[in-house]
């Protein structure tokens, strides 16, 4: 089930060339698990930012973690010149967490139509019935939200504007209510449809604005979902597992294999129009067996459109229809600390196929983003819950990637 919590015609494997090193500049800093990014219309940036859990009522989710309630999560502008302090324009969201606050469910992917209009996704990894009794706010994992405005287009933000990693009051009275009154509920829409077929579990981590309607990924319910301006819930796509080698350690036959889930994490509108799906892929994460599907514009079976890469966790083209594939990992690390290998990497597929890898200094990455000005922006110490002395004293970052 979920596994994510703790260009045209190219479906072989390629080789990988390395670019010179790109220009990387840290925009912000101080983020707690910050995971998927978008650009508003008017050229300003938002993270989606799933908090560090807190103290409230645990609960076991589908990875077999306990994680704790808190209102820790948000919804960040980060100003991308890097000269002011990110500011927090939604706040006080539930997060879930283990303790010490590492990998958090809450807020994972934001969108913007082109009206201006604003969703945040938040996360569960569980059953909808897993949300009773955890917190005042927990009705709300699983749902996507939408982001408050005012006139002019212009989102209200808090008058705290200390680092995003730290508690703040947000967004409160009528404003909250209306980002709060009707959330389309995808973990409702799970346990009713389970358009999988795979069993019941919902974690929405990607989300796309397309005209009024927004696109979410369920990577445990592995589909695509349509959310349209009635709030109505669609399938668009499902994503069955596949056989994969068992690995050594599990001390079956030599030549055996397990299913391991397809766990979509990201989608992106192509040049062509088509929807183009990231896949984290579940246990055992095997280096390679990461696809990036295709997808008709109105939905149906997907295909594998690019195949080769490993742990993928978010998508972006650029304005000449280049590919950007975002691997949060390298592949199973083994029990005992974070479940997947380092370095994150950031590769271009040319639409010729040409894969090059255009940074991979990078730890638990969590979202990209193709800005205004051409650079890709991308969360860094995704499963951070923030400044850490020592060993992340940066906490969560997002950083400017020059490109070619």
């Amino acid at each position: 089930m979920n596994a994510l919590r703790c260009l045209f015609g190219c479906t072989l494997l390629v080789s990988i060339a390395a670019s010179a090193a790109p220009q990387v500049d840290v925009v912000a800093k101080g983020l707690a698990n910050p995971r998927g990014l978008a650009f508003a219309p008017d050229g300003a940036l938002y993270v989606a930012e799933a908090g560090k859990g807190g103290d409230g009522a645990c609960a076991v989710l589908s990875d077999g973690q306990t994680a704790c309630y808190g209102e820790t999560g948000a919804v960040v502008r980060i100003d991308v010149s890097g000269g002011k302090d990110p500011v927090r324009v939604l706040d006080g969201l539930p997060s879930l967490a283990a303790q010490g606050g590492f990998g958090a469910a809450g807020p994972q992917a934001v969108a913007f139509a082109t009206t201006g209009e604003g969703k945040v996704a938040l996360g569960l990894a569980s059953q909808p019935e897993t949300r009773e009794g955890l917190g005042p706010k927990a009705h709300l994992l699983a749902r996507v939200l939408s982001i408050p405005r005012v006139r002019g287009g212009q989102l209200p933000v808090s008058r705290d504007k200390a680092a995003a990693s730290a508690p703040a009051a947000g967004v409160t009275g009528q404003a909250a209510q209306r980002a709060q009154k009707k959330p389309f509920d995808l973990a409702f829409y799970e346990a009713a449809e389970d358009p999988a077929g795979d069993g019941v579990d919902s974690n929405p981590v990607g989300l796309l604005a397309l005209g009024r309607e927004f696109l979410a990924v369920d990577a445990g319910g592995n589909s695509l979902l349509k959310v349209d301006p009635r709030h109505a819930i669609s399938t668009l796509a499902t994503f069955g597992p596949r056989d994969v080698p068992a690995p050594p350690f599990l001390g079956l036959p030599p030549g055996a294999t397990i299913p391991m889930q397809a766990v979509p994490t990201s989608v992106a509108r192509g040049p062509d129009g088509a929807l183009y799906v990231g896949q984290l892929t579940g246990f055992p994460f095997p280096v390679g067996e990461a696809n990036v599907y295709r997808v008709p514009a109105d939905g149906g079976e997907p295909e594998v459109f690019a195949s080769g890469f490993t742990n993928i966790i978010s998508l972006a083209f650029d304005a000449a229809g280049r590919l950007y594939v975002l691997q949060i990992g390298n592949g199973f690390a083994g029990p005992g600390g974070p479940p997947l290998q380092s370095p994150g990497r950031l590769i271009r597929v040319e639409m010729a196929g040409t894969r090059t890898i255009v940074y991979e200094n990078l730890f638990y990455p969590g979202g990209v983003a193709i800005g205004p000005d051409g650079a890709a922006y991308v969360t860094n110490n995704s499963i951070v819950p923030g400044p850490i002395p020592e060993a992340f004293p940066d906490g969560g970052q997002v950083l400017r990637i020059s490109l070619d």
